[in-house]
């Protein structure tokens, strides 16, 4: 199937991921590795862990909680990814692979994905009709940018370096500072994001 036999379904996809020993991404039909092989930095799995802790406490006992990569965002319908966290609002369906309600979506930059986050998935992200919250981490120094969907639907962008800095996750109570997501990780000087 991935020497380009046939496009495979998102339901195909879901399926085939179950015999795989790593994560996959669907792109136009086609499975792609979520990442190489040699998985990612402690700085990345870090932060990705500090916002899952700090965000997930705050959602308990609501209707919301962050996933793992393991859980699959669907941006269109050839198209699968996997963010670093995402924030689902849904009634859980325990033998689904995918979000049914996702609100925000984390991308943590790494030196081998980082133009295809900012370039390709970031578009898709940005054209899924529930998501209101995205919010790009850059692991070497502390500078996040987080996109804000608007009543209306049109996108707005800020970039943070303030350590005390709260995001709002929006349709929850949650918020992050920056000090939170960096915490535990090595900060060298602030600038923004290259």
């Amino acid at each position: 199937m991935i020497g380009g036999h046939h496009e495979m379904t998102v339901e195909e996809f879901f399926g085939w991921c179950q015999k795989q020993d790593s994560r996959y991404e669907l792109l136009d039909g086609v499975p792609v590795p979520l990442r190489p092989m040699n998985g990612v930095s402690t700085a990345h799995d870090r932060i990705a862990s500090n916002i899952i802790g700090v965000v997930g406490g705050q959602l308990r006992g609501s209707p919301c909680w962050a996933t793992t990569p393991d859980t699959a965002l669907r941006t269109s319908i050839k198209r699968v990814r996997r963010p670093d966290v995402t924030i689902e609002c849904a009634p859980p369906d325990l033998k689904s692979y995918e979000s049914r309600n996702p609100i925000a979506a984390f991308e943590i930059l790494s030196p081998t994905t980082q133009m295809t986050d900012k370039l390709v998935k970031l578009p898709e992200y940005m054209r899924h009709p529930k998501l209101r919250t995205i919010v790009i981490v850059v692991p070497e120094r502390r500078a996040v940018v987080v996109y804000s969907r608007d009543s209306e639907g049109q996108w707005d962008s800020d970039e943070f370096h303030d350590p005390a800095h709260l995001i709002d996750i929006a349709g929850t109570s949650a918020k992050i500072s920056l000090a939170d997501i960096y915490d535990g990780v090595v900060d060298a000087p602030s600038s923004g994001p290259s």
